[in-house]
């Protein structure tokens, strides 16, 4: 699939300098630039998820109960 960014020519310039500074090509570092961008935000709902769950029961365990809990 190929998608088209418009880029003014200072963001172009900045974005291929620093695909040349680390050795990748544009479109590698678009497509891990994008995909880490989500990644971030899966993982940020995820923790407000379980602060929310945590808010709800604050139970909280220690290393010796829950190996004690999984027969560890």
């Amino acid at each position: 699939m190929t998608i088209s960014v418009r880029l003014n020519e200072k963001d172009t310039e900045l974005i291929q300098t620093y695909a040349k500074m680390h050795n990748i090509s544009l479109s590698d570092l678009i497509r891990n630039a994008v995909l880490e961008k989500i990644e971030n935000e899966y993982d940020l709902d995820c923790y407000n998820q379980a602060i929310e769950e945590y808010k709800k029961n604050p139970k909280t365990y220690s290393m010796e109960e829950i190996k004690k809990e999984l027969n560890l």
